[in-house]
């Protein structure tokens, strides 16, 4: 569950939206085949979730959701280039989506109560069959602004049930919710694209034959789902702020999404500590986000870093976030104990004025809390930081023993910035260009290689 080694010293890690926006007047500048097609793209990526939980919040069914959805999206590439941009594209799919639904129940035997219901709201100011959806055919029941902000957490918790396998829980909701793509997962997960693929297959047609009801589950209830929940979040908050792949260091999208969604399941669940310490997690993250990239987009370390560009609205409310967990009296979950080691960097003024030794305490309670390879990885690094690369190395080189993180470019990224700052240039060099090899993401590969690079020629 702890995220991979972050802000570190050896090896920290967007996606703007460039999308082009609908022109305000409803058509596309030039009715041009590319122009509808970056509007119909920009708006599936910032809207899709809500688009979804809409219609599923429509139908009660998330798999004919989903596949309404998909079927708005065909008829979008069709019309948009051709007709130009609707004034409000987001109702148009969510309008289109509904006449879409009404078709499938239409061809569905035994359903004639629930379609006559879904005819008669038609037929009472809803979009007509045949009409072209519109921003003012917005259907008053599915996008009501006093529902729609939830309908996403309501996926959520509906992705979570526990009907489904813990990874298939994951596994559905980063892909509905989220808007991952199967590969991305794949990549956060470590397992095969195919694997994804068929858990998320199967988690739908496990919820359809549970009948899964689309809704918040009651208050007695939340607790058995919280976790899986906290850990949905988590994972796209992780892929945001140090992406897998690809060529963007911070996919500051995934990040803020997460971020929202977190207040929004804190303000829901407001005695869950543990809802406060994920949400206290992200912020003092996300803080950081300004100074990590430079004008192009590259990497900026943590030594680097000006920290009079840290967000120091967001370490305020990560701070009474963090408080809140505290306050709870229950202890730190391991989501709070990452918020208390996040909470270390920010407020300290430099590298060399964090308070390491505080730092490596949290990670040995959280070694406690929630054992996993990653942590030990990460208080590795801050040992080296509060007692010397040679401690550290130690505790690295059981990892490697014990055959932890296999394939991941972490360890030898780690063990190469240990081993350069021993003097073995030698073997840091062969070390930092295996996890150039294996490190996914454009940017990180980048600083791997300038790093092995910059430590010269072999010796031989």
């Amino acid at each position: 569950m702890a995220q991979g080694p972050r802000d570190r010293v050896s090896a920290p890690r967007g996606v703007p939206d460039d999308g082009t926006p609908a022109p305000a007047s409803g058509v596309g500048t030039d009715g041009a085949p590319d122009t509808g097609r970056r509007a119909l793209e920009a708006t599936w990526r910032i809207e899709s979730a809500r688009i979804v939980g809409a219609l599923a919040r429509y139908t009660g069914d998330l798999a004919l959701a989903e596949d309404v959805a998909s079927e708005a999206v065909a008829e979008a590439l069709v019309s948009w280039p051709r007709d130009g941009v609707p004034r409000d594209s987001t109702a148009w799919l969510l309008a289109t989506g509904r006449r879409r639904a009404i078709d499938a129940f239409r061809r569905r035997a035994g359903r004639d109560v629930r379609y006559a219901a879904f005819a008669r709201d038609l037929d009472e100011g809803g979009v007509h069959a045949g009409a072209t959806p519109s921003g003012d055919d917005e259907p008053d029941l599915l996008w009501d602004p006093d529902r729609i902000e939830d309908d996403k957490l309501t996926l959520i918790f509906t992705s979570c049930h526990p009907v489904l396998p813990k990874e298939a829980r994951v596994a559905l909701t980063l892909r509905v919710v989220g808007g991952l793509t199967s590969e991305e997962i794949a990549r956060a997960f470590l397992v095969p694209t195919p694997t994804i693929q068929a858990r998320i297959t199967r988690a739908k047609k496990q919820l359809g034959a549970a009948r899964v009801p689309f809704e918040v589950p009651p208050a007695d209830e939340r607790p058995a789902r919280l976790g899986s929940v906290l850990n949905v979040l988590y994972v796209i908050f992780t892929e945001g702020s140090s992406a897998s792949g690809g060529g963007d260091w911070i996919r500051t999208d995934l990040a803020r999404e997460a971020i929202r969604l977190a207040r929004v399941l804190s303000r829901l669940m407001p005695d869950e500590p543990e809802a406060a310490g994920l949400l206290a997690l992200l912020e003092l993250t996300a803080a950081r986000f300004p100074a990590r990239t430079g004008p192009d987009g590259e990497p900026i370390l943590l030594a680097d870093q000006d920290r009079r560009r840290w967000d120091a609205s967001a370490v305020r409310r990560g701070r009474a976030a963090l408080a809140r967990a505290e306050a709870a009296g229950r202890g730190l979950g391991p989501y709070a104990l990452q918020a208390a080691i996040a909470e270390q960097h920010d407020v300290a003024d430099s590298v060399d004025g964090t308070n390491w030794a505080r730092i490596v305490r949290l990670y040995e309670a959280l070694g406690r809390v929630a054992p996993s390879p990653v942590v030990e990885l990460n208080r590795a690094v801050a040992v080296s930081m509060a007692s010397g690369p040679e401690a550290a190395l130690e505790i690295v080189d059981v990892l490697v023993g014990s055959g932890a993180l296999a394939g991941s470019y972490l360890l030898p990224s780690v063990r190469g910035e240990l081993l350069s700052r021993l003097g073995r240039r030698d073997e840091a060099r062969r070390e930092l260009e295996t996890a150039a090899q294996r490190c996914g993401n454009e940017r990180e590969r980048g600083v791997l290689e300038a790093k092995a690079a910059a430590l010269g020629p072999p010796s031989g």
